[in-house]
């Protein structure tokens, strides 16, 4: 199934109002084997912006299409600039309060995996394990033409020497490229594949592209095997995660979401709490006496 280019949502009457209740959460998480769906807003707090939240980038940045990228050379060096110059603050990005609490929950037994939206790997670097990666990581690249798999890491320093001096000021998007104009962008020199000479991609799905078919019914086992589902910093926009929250409707599992704005999969859910996710994440994990940074609490005296 093809990730729709759907950009923007605009919510319907008769939604159920957001509360600044965490205690259903909590009610969930002590049943367990809560599965954990998160989006973009679950990494605003480490630095990288959300799609469609309050100065959300999509007022000033349209993402980059799977069509665009492969038909279009001139395409593909805007992105590669873009991506490159964001990279380097992208790749710099380090797990918020949020992504330990959900690692914590994890450690305890509470969840029964973790599917993120997200292409920063901020979920792994703060300790969760198995998480699926539902759009890719950022971190790693692939040729279209061989298939061969390489480091962004390595891409970034072949970049790097491929365009000297190439330093524009710009902004961060969520998709880890950055707002440049064409006069910024200039003749920036696009690197082949080192194996073949193909044009690599990085391993992520863009917008109009399918999500590899094996990664959807690996998360639809998890929804199945889930006992509710919890929806932490997605709009739930697009259909990619928006279906997992049918599933579970349809399954009788209960939906919770925690996200600020409104959300798509708000009728489905039975309660919305709109509070930062950090803070909540972190009370919760008080609440049910569980160390965020995974060591024991410190006994006084």
């Amino acid at each position: 199934m093809r990730m729709r280019p759907t950009l923007s949502w605009t919510p319907t009457e008769g939604l159920r109002p957001g509360t600044a209740d965490p205690e259903p959460v909590a009610d969930a998480l002590r049943t367990g084997g809560v599965l954990v769906l998160s989006g973009a807003g679950m990494s605003t707090e480490s630095g990288i912006p959300d799609y469609r939240g309050e100065g959300g980038s999509l007022s000033r940045h349209t993402p980059m299409t799977y069509q665009e990228f492969t038909a279009d050379a001139q395409a593909r060096r805007r992105y590669w600039a873009r991506s490159h110059l964001g990279w380097r603050t992208f790749g710099r990005a380090r797990p918020n309060a949020g992504h330990r609490a959900v690692a914590a929950f994890g450690r305890h037994g509470l969840l029964s995996g973790v599917i993120t939206q997200n292409v920063d790997g901020l979920h792994q670097a703060a300790g969760s394990e198995g998480v699926v990666e539902l759009h890719g990581g950022l971190d790693r690249v692939v040729c279209l033409s061989c298939g061969a798999f390489s480091s962004r890491r390595e891409l970034a320093q072949r970049l790097e020497e491929a365009n000297a001096g190439f330093e524009p000021v710009a902004g961060l998007n969520p998709d880890g490229d950055a707002d440049l104009t064409d006069e910024q962008i200039g003749d920036f020199s696009v690197v082949p594949c080192s194996e073949c000479g193909g044009i690599v991609k990085p391993d992520v799905v863009f917008f109009g592209e399918a999500v590899p078919p094996r990664r959807v019914e690996r998360c639809r086992e998890l929804v199945g095997e889930a006992t509710s589902l919890l929806v932490l910093g997605s709009s739930l926009t697009v259909m990619s995660g928006l279906r997992f929250v049918r599933q579970a409707t349809q399954s009788g599992k209960p939906v919770l979401i925690v996200n600020r704005d409104p959300t798509r999969g708000d009728q489905h859910a039975v309660t919305r709490v709109m509070l930062p996710l950090g803070k909540t994440l972190t009370t919760l994990a008080d609440r049910l006496d569980i160390p965020v940074d995974g060591r024991a609490p410190t006994e006084s005296g």
